[in-house]
């Protein structure tokens, strides 16, 4: 293994043997991903309607987001390491199939349970485009273009999703929650439809998961899952049961740890080109509790709004974020991308500081401009970030860095709202609780400033 350089490498230095450039998979790929991630906001605006149809408590429809959740984050590190030995196309072309196919299960379930049973197929499925979705962009795209087509992916999926929201909220008031899980099959239709012809073959095919697959699968993946569920407690201020999932979770993490499988993944991690972007998308990423958690029931508690008002103070962010992304990408092929990484953070925590200037009386405008300004910084960070990671995966393990990069965002989407719930009780809820909530955020997100700044890109990738 070499050292890691001292500093920064030239960026944008041309690799011998690339990829030739071809942006007609990484589009593909782009919408597949969208779909994926769509699934998550549709959803959540037919909880309601969920309920009330198949009979069942608002507490119980949350795990129609928590059965597409876990397994998603659980099975995105094994998958990973089986779409190495496979050929990308062919996972693609049947995870993507196999979305559309859950889709329709779930929305002729005639029951809850068989509903949330669709669900757990559609989140295995879905953490199968995930998995594939690197190494296409690094068979697709050299290393000197690589932070530009990361830069369009991530400006296809926080609009499509917002737009995928509104959507969904208008069919299901009309028609229901059935047709909802329904309409991205056009656009599965389409991802297919082109994905026949644009994506190149492979070598690998569809390879039989080994023994070692399913003990990854059983171990590892009850240890996300345990820790997933562990922090959805202490949400829930369940917090014996809490303790006792996390305990879980560490005794099965320590068990594959010891594992053969485990070694190569946990070998990526140390190393610091790789695993300081990863241990910073994993601090930065808890932004996402000062959004869905501190603000909400600051709308609602302090300034006495509604959903709305946030929601429309939310759209400012998603658009900053998306506007920003090709910038994002541009920046990140032509400078160190721990330079514009660093700047996207200090943005972000900039943003969230500034949370804590808000008043009794701030409006939509003074939500919207400091949301704007930390879904600048998170585009900012999150697109040369990426490009981080995947540079620093070598060739034959870039479906397994996929996916671990894949669990730790989604682990960071649950610890962040559940640990600014914790902060926002005992802090004594109210504005007091906002401001003990925001600074636990800040002091998160400025440790990943950190990390971002240490961090190092190996020579030779942008």
């Amino acid at each position: 293994m070499k050292n890691e350089p001292a500093t920064d490498p030239p960026p944008a230095v041309p690799v011998a043997g690339a990829p030739p450039m071809r942006w007609a998979p990484v589009m593909v790929t782009a919408l597949a991903m969208l779909m994926v991630t769509l699934e998550l906001s549709l959803s959540s605006v037919t909880l309601p309607a969920i309920g009330a149809d198949l009979n069942v408590g608002s507490a119980a429809t949350k795990w129609v987001i928590l059965s597409y959740a876990l397994p998603t984050a659980a099975l995105a590190i094994p998958l990973g390491r089986w779409v190495d030995r496979a050929d990308a196309r062919t996972v693609f072309l049947f995870s993507v199939t196999g979305v559309a196919v859950s889709s329709v299960l779930a929305a002729v379930a005639p029951t809850f349970w068989l509903l949330l049973a669709a669900r757990v197929l559609q989140g295995v499925l879905g953490a199968a485009v995930a998995a594939v979705y690197m190494p296409i962009v690094a068979a697709s795209v050299p290393p000197e273009r690589r932070g530009r087509a990361l830069g369009y992916v991530a400006t296809v999926m926080p609009l499509g999703a917002m737009a995928g929201t509104s959507i969904g909220g208008f069919i299901a008031d009309g028609l229901g929650w059935r047709p909802v899980l329904l309409i991205k099959l056009p656009i599965l239709a389409v991802v297919l439809w082109l994905g026949h012809r644009v994506l190149p073959r492979g070598e690998g095919g569809l390879p039989r998961p080994g023994r070692a697959l399913y003990g990854d699968t059983l171990i590892l993946g009850g240890a996300v899952t345990a820790l997933l569920l562990a922090f959805d407690r202490v949400e829930a201020e369940a917090h014996g049961l809490a303790i006792a999932l996390a305990v879980v979770a560490v005794v099965l993490g320590a068990w594959w740890s010891r594992l053969p499988g485990s070694r190569p993944i946990l070998a990526l991690t140390r190393r610091p080109a790789f695993g300081l972007p990863l241990l910073g998308l994993l601090l930065l990423a808890s932004y996402i509790g000062l959004t869905l958690f501190l603000l909400p029931f600051y709308v609602s508690d302090v300034l006495d709004g509604g959903p709305a008002m946030m929601g429309l103070a939310l759209m400012f962010f998603v658009g900053a974020f998306a506007a920003a992304s090709p910038l994002s990408g541009t920046l990140a092929d032509r400078f160190p991308v721990r330079l514009v990484a660093t700047a996207g953070a200090a943005l972000s925590l900039a943003g969230t500081l500034l949370a804590l200037t808000l008043g009794p009386d701030a409006g939509v405008f003074d939500l919207a401009w400091r949301l704007a300004l930390i879904g600048l910084g998170q585009s900012l960070f999150n697109v040369p970030n990426n490009t981080a990671i995947l540079a620093a995966t070598p060739p034959d393990m870039v479906g397994a860095g996929s996916g671990v990069s894949m669990t730790v965002r989604t682990l960071a989407f649950t610890v962040g709202p559940s640990l600014a719930a914790l902060a926002y009780t005992l802090g004594g809820t109210g504005a007091s609780g906002f401001r003990a909530g925001v600074l636990l955020i800040a002091a998160l997100q400025a440790a990943g400033l950190l990390a971002a700044l240490s961090a190092r890109t190996p020579p030779g990738n942008a």
